[in-house]
């Protein structure tokens, strides 16, 4: 283990703070530890989520913090890829902070949580919904949104009401992938049927022309996709231009703006399966405080469902924070006792035997003007 002096002289460049200064000591301040992209093919995802985790954070620190305490939130850039998580998760461990937060996907929280687990450091809000980090039970782990399971159970739920069986996958070849291929294969077998053909693509690549060929040739009526945001895209363009005439649908992983700004109007008609309320009906009191709140903050916060993510997981931690006294165990047992909690409409539930608190999910559909209607 490195010293916490040799660490931020080495990592100065590397690291980013929300609240006081990083050499203040930890008695002083709530330190909080995220690696997610923020550079790469999904860079977007790690900086949206930081955006609206930072929009609270500052707003919680401009009212005194909590326990008179200011929260700090330091971040590093894993680049989307879960060797360098690792590294960084080892690195943010040896600087002892309250809690490991937002860690963004399935690859890199897979090779994240175990070493968690064995600093008993909790695992607060990752941004995956994949089962491996969920069952079996852990202590240290807590997930905020639906799983992908709840996901695709919903996609392949309203294409078989419409009568569209035929279903294929486009899946990233990795933890991510497998996992919301797991899920398909789940509901469609639920129902009698298999998948009608799947293919995958490397992550941190668009390499999908293999997987357009394969996937287009059995013309399916849909095709469910489960990969971030520039890959998703480079498949929506190649595929259409191959003579595709189906539909896409997306988990909520692959970024919603960001799948939004690489198709523009290409991207009319793509569904997208969501794990948080929408950050644009005003109907949901949360939405209504988040865009309050990056009203306030300014041109720095965009409204997003990433962003959103961000700001209830940031909401969800204080409350349990607050909650609890400011140690690990202290957290852990101060989430542990939301029991079923409203927060603005969108509900949560935690206790000592279940950590996934919502199983919330609903279906989007984007438009040629940028928006995102459900």
């Amino acid at each position: 283990m490195i010293s916490r002096r040799r660490f931020t002289r080495a990592a100065a460049g590397a690291l980013a703070l929300v609240g006081a200064p990083a050499l203040r000591a930890q008695s002083e301040r709530i330190l909080l530890a995220q690696s997610a992209p923020f550079t790469g093919p999904a860079a977007q995802l790690g900086i949206q989520f930081h955006q609206g985790a930072r929009l609270f954070f500052e707003q919680l620190n401009a009212q005194g913090g909590l326990h008179r305490r200011p929260i700090e939130l330091i971040k590093m850039d894993d680049g989307y890829e879960p060797d360098r998580c690792a590294d960084n998760t080892r690195k943010l461990l040896a600087l002892d902070p309250l809690a490991l937060f937002g860690y963004i996907g399935t690859p890199t929280s897979v090779a994240a949580l175990p070493l968690a687990t064995a600093a008993r450091a909790p695992f607060v809000a990752p941004f995956t919904g994949a089962m491996a980090l969920r069952v079996p039970f852990n202590r240290y782990a807590f997930h905020l949104r639906a799983s992908y399971n709840d996901e695709t159970e919903l996609i392949v739920k309203q294409l078989t009401a419409l009568g569209l069986k035929k279903i294929a996958v486009f899946f990233q070849n990795d933890a991510y992938g497998k996992a919301g291929l797991d899920g398909v294969q789940l509901a469609t077998e639920k129902r009698g049927i298999q998948p009608a053909a799947q293919a995958s693509f490397e992550r941190n690549t668009v390499a999908v022309a293999p997987a357009v060929k394969t996937l287009v040739a059995v013309q399916p009526d849909a095709i469910v996709q489960i990969g971030a945001y520039k890959a998703c895209a480079a498949f929506i363009r190649q595929a259409r231009a191959a003579g595709f005439g189906g539909t896409f649908f997306n988990v909520s992983f692959v970024g919603t703006q960001a799948l939004a700004d690489e198709l523009g109007k290409e991207a009319a008609g793509v569904v997208v399966s969501q794990v948080m309320p929408s950050p644009y009906y005003a109907a949901w009191a949360i939405t209504r405080e988040f865009q309050q709140m990056a009203k306030k903050g300014g041109a720095d916060y965009q409204v997003n469902y990433s962003s959103m993510e961000g700001y209830l997981a940031a909401k969800v931690l204080a409350e349990g924070l607050r909650r609890g006294k400011p140690t690990r165990d202290g957290l852990i047992a101060g989430l542990e006792s939301l029991g079923d909690e409203d927060f603005g409409g969108f509900s949560v539930s935690f206790s000592p035997t279940n950590h996934v608190a919502s199983k919330f999910v609903e279906l989007s559909m984007l438009t040629a003007d940028g928006k995102v209607r459900t």
